[in-house]
């Protein structure tokens, strides 16, 4: 199957005209070859003198500061251009990394207490004790993100490997997950997979069990029945997948093909598709943000559709 012809061609039109300049330059650098360097020009808007990312780059919450959830949302896009460990914006925000990680429990903190005075969606408000909420989300990608961009024996890496030793312990205890977190230890493993032997020396799991324990906790967090699937905010098949060797296509079957389906069905007319949340509050900064992250939706909806041979 692939989409209605003219969609994607009337989802550029959106992405260079309504998008943010961020995910017009990623749109660009994904479909049409344009360079990294775009990318990162555009992310220089977010990073702060500390290194650290703010201003709303996760636009449910508008915090100008620098925090490690933002600063998260920027690495990805970092790894997604494959941003060399050399690059100033990359040494910059190692260093921020290095300098908030709270090494007692290896975590970052997910939510500031700071993000209570700007326009944010509900589930980004600070109440004391909300890490328990959040967990190793974003922090165990945090931590690979430390091990990815630092020298071998650094500051970086050794606080990267210490927060992920921690991470470990808690994945191997859960038997269940909120799907947020899961998606953390997903991009975990994939960042972490080039330094496997030095991962099997210093823990006592392989990345194989480690990986079986992610794929067993994001299975079972998926809703399985297709009519509800409208309903709400709910943990999707292709929540977790993101290609076809994807261990999890097998164990699902047809829900994969589904969920494709259901995307090409939910298309708007210019293309792209709407958010299944709201805030509640702050209604004028809530549509703006509801039109960035439909650019981001497009982003990472056509990145699955083309995987899959839904876009050629």
């Amino acid at each position: 199957m692939r989409i209605p012809e003219g969609c994607f061609e009337k989802a550029t039109v959106f992405m260079k005209s309504k998008a943010r300049g961020l995910e017009r330059s990623r749109f660009e650098y994904l479909f049409e070859n344009a360079s990294k360097e775009s990318v990162i020009a555009q992310l220089k808007a977010y990073q702060n003198e500390d290194g650290g990312f703010g201003h709303g780059i996760e636009p449910d919450f508008w915090l100008p500061l620098s925090s490690p959830m933002a600063t998260w949302a920027a690495g990805q896009i970092l790894l997604e251009i494959d941003a060399d460990a050399n690059e100033p914006m990359v040494k910059s925000m190692v260093s921020y990394l290095v300098t908030t990680l709270n090494i007692e429990t290896g975590m970052w903190a997910s939510v500031l207490p700071e993000n209570n005075d700007y326009p944010h969606a509900p589930w980004w408000h600070w109440q004391e004790g909300v890490q328990v909420n959040w967990m190793f989300n974003p922090s165990v990608e945090l931590a690979a993100f430390l091990v990815h961009w630092s020298p071998e024996k650094s500051k970086g890496a050794e606080k990267g490997w210490t927060s992920i030793g921690k991470a470990i312990h808690r994945l191997m205890n859960q038997t269940d997950m909120d799907r947020h977190e899961i998606n953390n230890y997903q991009q975990f493993l994939k960042i972490i997979k080039p330094y496997e032997s030095t991962f099997s020396t210093k823990f006592k799991y392989t990345l194989d069990t480690v990986s079986e324990k992610i794929v067993a906790l994001a299975e079972r967090s998926i809703d399985k029945i297709i009519s509800t699937w409208k309903n709400g905010y709910k943990a999707l098949p292709l929540d977790f997948i993101d290609i076809p060797e994807h261990p999890l296509c097998d164990r699902l079957g047809l829900l994969v093909e589904q969920n494709l389906n259901l995307y090409v069905e939910e298309m708007s007319d210019e293309g792209i598709w709407d958010i299944s949340w709201r805030w509640g509050s702050y209604p004028d900064e809530f549509e703006v943000a509801r039109k960035n992250w439909q650019g981001i939706l497009a982003i990472n909806r056509y990145k699955q559709l083309r995987a899959f041979g839904y876009l050629e």
